[in-house]
């Protein structure tokens, strides 16, 4: 066969605009850095939520083409169709759902991943990259008191997590097709909802799903729970998995785990803490107190682009025993026998530990920071936010006509207006409107107890006292208004 040697190195030319030169790239990254720059230096004065009219559709504007862009009209796209349409999760006066307020840190560290490529789901491919994530792995562990047995995972989120965790389950208990539609969850009405769907997806839709009753403070009732289990095995059913939260996503509960972490020793239950938003919080004192026995679950999940203020799409999975990580994960191909050949034995690739082969090297971005900042800043931040919530409840609680929630385990308070005339659901829903179409502050709603009300999630590390102090007036400010009718 002859070869167009001619038309290869034309390939190659064209190529090239793929591996730029050294000058190329240099302005490239002064241009980009420029542009974010401009965008955090512009976070104290900027709408935290901007309800545009075209929601980024000046996009299909401009399509995918054969021929390149100049860089400038690319981040000019950017900033005006991505950018600056809808919510800014990074600003300080971000309130609602759960904050993900991304450290700078990270953001550099994501470069590094990016630009070395370094591949980090197999020991043999990047031995150094797989190292730095078991060393994240059981930093997270230590804080929340694992054992040394254990095996965990960085994860793209909260989701996966919890997946990875219901598989352990399922196959550590040894639950088979047949005894699906015997066997018992529980978990309460504030569990939430990527436990249910990851139940879906792991084949478990067929198990019975027992919804425990909450006290006052919204959190799982221990002794409902053991009622609810002895009924079940009276009944010749198969109580198996029991989810309790450590930091509800409504609310900001945290059900008494320890009460709980005990009742599933005694009737041979897995017991899984979903900590995606809470957990984060025994690295400060109060927090670990709240959090007391959480280190009893046999798994748990943390996401660190909540509690550790990363980047969106990063979590954590951990396993008590980690061989039952290992087990449903693990993998055999003829292709990869190179990496079995050059396997580590104390350094199970994440691969093996995981639904992903192929992932993003998600090590940097927290281990960047916490080799820059230590945990000290962390830890105080946390503390902060507690404190932050408990003010704000405080404060808001002195607002005539507020009725509030519980008062916050962590860093999320409920609150609603009774109004002087009308229905108060309806007053609450154009109240939170109102808010967020203001743009100055962003705060959320949520239902409990049947009745509409709006959510404070104090968890950006750049939110302080300052802003606090803002969204109260905010509040008292729109409250008047609608008033007014």
């Amino acid at each position: 066969m002859k070869m167009n040697i001619d038309y290869i190195k034309f390939l190659e030319q064209k190529a090239s605009a793929l591996d730029p030169l050294d000058k190329i790239r240099k302005n490239a990254i002064e241009k980009v850095t420029d542009c974010s720059e401009q965008f955090l230096s512009g976070l104290d004065t900027s709408p935290v939520f901007n309800p545009s009219e075209t929601e980024g559709s000046g996009l299909f504007d401009s399509p995918i083409t054969e021929e390149g862009k100049e860089l400038d009209d690319v981040l000019q796209l950017f900033d005006e169709h991505i950018l600056q349409p809808g919510l800014n999760p990074t600003s300080p006066r971000h309130f609602g759902y759960i904050p993900g307020s991304g450290l700078f840190y990270s953001a550099l560290g994501d470069y590094l991943a990016a630009v070395s490529n370094r591949y980090a789901g197999i020991y043999a491919a990047s031995p150094g990259a797989v190292r730095c994530e078991h060393l994240l792995i059981k930093w997270i562990a230590k804080v929340l008191g694992y054992p040394d047995t254990m095996a965990g995972d960085l994860t793209s989120g909260g989701s996966i997590a919890t997946l990875s965790a219901i598989v352990s389950a399922r196959d550590a208990i040894g639950i088979k097709a047949k005894h699906y539609d015997s066997s018992v969850i529980y978990m309460t009405r504030h569990t939430h909802h990527c436990v249910e769907k990851a139940i879906r997806i792991a084949g478990l839709n067929e198990c019975i799903i027992r919804f425990v009753d909450i006290d006052e403070k919204l959190r799982m009732k221990a002794d409902a729970l053991h009622d609810c289990i002895t009924s079940d095995k009276q009944k010749g059913l198969h109580p198996w998995l029991l989810i309790a939260t450590a930091g509800t996503t409504n609310t900001g509960s945290v059900d008494p785990l320890k009460d709980l972490s005990i009742i599933a020793k005694v009737h041979k239950l897995w017991f899984h803490v979903d900590g995606a938003y809470g957990a984060a919080f025994a690295l400060c004192d109060s927090g670990k107190k709240v959090l007391d026995g959480i280190d009893l679950s046999d798994s748990l999940v943390m996401d660190p682009h909540k509690g550790l203020f990363l980047p969106f799409g990063t979590g954590a999975v951990l396993i008590r025993d980690g061989i039952k990580l290992h087990g449903p994960h693990r993998y055999e191909a003829d292709y990869m026998q190179d990496e079995s050949a050059l396997a580590h034995l104390e350094m199970i690739s994440p691969a093996e530990l995981s639904p992903e082969l192929t992932r993003h090297f998600r090590g940097l971005r927290l281990w960047l920071p916490l080799q820059l900042c230590g945990v000290a800043p962390f830890r105080a931040a946390l503390e902060e936010k507690i404190l932050l919530a408990q003010y704000f409840y405080h404060e808001i609680s002195k607002i005539p006509g507020i009725e509030t929630g519980p008062f916050p385990d962590l860093s999320i308070v409920i609150f609603r207006y009774l109004p002087l005339k009308g229905d108060p659901d309806t007053f609450n829903e154009s109240l939170v409107h109102v808010i967020q179409e203001d743009g100055r502050v962003f705060l959320s709603s949520t239902i409990v107890n049947d009745a509409f009300v709006l959510r404070m999630a104090v968890l950006s590390f750049r939110s302080h006292l300052n802003e606090i102090d803002q969204v109260i007036e905010i509040i008292k400010e729109k409250i008047k208004f609608l008033e007014k009718g």
